[in-house]
């Protein structure tokens, strides 16, 4: 019978607590919304709460297509709700690869349809992302830090997508996050601090690209000594909850650091500590 290695569950992503406060715009009798901004994103944090993360993509969806700008709150619950989507499926796919190794020839047939099924599931999941952000988000950002939280994402869902494919497929994807990843570095460099915590969190995450898709550890452990050094001595000029934010990051590349110059192979531990 099939049974796939037990590994601990990470914790998923969650936007900040606060009480739901329905919308005042008028609903029917039925109870039904009609799906306006508010209410999507009302209907959003509920789904949140819920642990309904497919239904919340489809709220957060109407809401990033609607042509203007998110607010911080809006593109926080996008990104989670991408990521909490995509996280059930990256740890079902990889559970289903380890397992296979374990089964007997007559069961592979089975289990690779299976995992073919998480892989589209997965794949539609990151493209549907990727082009929300090429047509509605990356090029609106306002600011600085948006459009680094936005190349971020581009460069994680290709990274996402790098991770299960294979052949040339494999090499276009990588390919794409990498240049999301330096093009979000770059502007980062000039528009963030070095402790702001969307920028610890995109080192840290293009430190995990290096050592698990493009097998580099090297660059990876390069890319995350610097940071840590960068952002260890600007962490005072923040103020204190933003530092409580960045050094939980600062761990987390610690973490990943220490596991790369112990030898630690991609598809070990790495993933189970890298993003934010």
């Amino acid at each position: 019978a099939f049974s796939a290695p037990r590994r601990p569950a990470r914790p998923r992503v969650r936007t900040p607590e606060r009480p739901l406060e329905r919308p005042r715009e008028a609903s029917d009798a039925r109870g039904g919304m009609s799906g306006t901004r508010e209410e999507c994103v009302f209907m959003a944090r509920l789904a949140e709460q819920a642990e309904r993360h497919d239904d919340m993509v489809q709220y957060m969806k109407r809401v990033a297509c609607m042509g203007t700008e998110l607010s911080l709150d809006e593109r926080n619950s996008l990104s989670v709700a991408y990521k909490n989507a995509a996280t059930a499926r990256r740890q079902a796919w990889r559970a289903i690869t380890l397992g296979a190794q374990q089964e007997a020839p007559d069961s592979q047939p089975a289990i690779q349809n299976y995992k073919k099924t998480v892989e589209q599931e997965l794949d539609d999941l990151c493209k549907d992302i990727l082009d929300i952000l090429d047509k509605y988000l990356i090029g609106s950002a306002s600011t600085g830090e948006s459009k680094v939280f936005y190349m971020k994402m581009k460069g994680d869902y290709f990274r996402y997508s790098a991770e299960f494919k294979s052949g040339p497929e494999h090499g276009v994807c990588a390919g794409y996050a990498q240049t999301a990843y330096q093009a979000a570095m770059d502007e980062a460099t000039t528009a963030l601090g070095s402790a702001h915590q969307i920028r610890l969190g995109l080192a840290l995450n293009y430190a995990v690209f290096y050592n698990e898709v493009l097998r580099n550890s090297v660059e990876a452990i390069k890319l995350a000594k610097k940071t840590l050094e960068e952002g260890t001595a600007d962490l005072g000029s923040l103020d204190p909850v933003s530092q409580q934010d960045s050094r939980q990051i600062l761990q987390l590349l610690q973490d990943n650091l220490a596991l790369w110059n112990a030898g630690g192979q991609p598809g070990q531990d790495g993933t189970e500590v890298e993003e934010m």
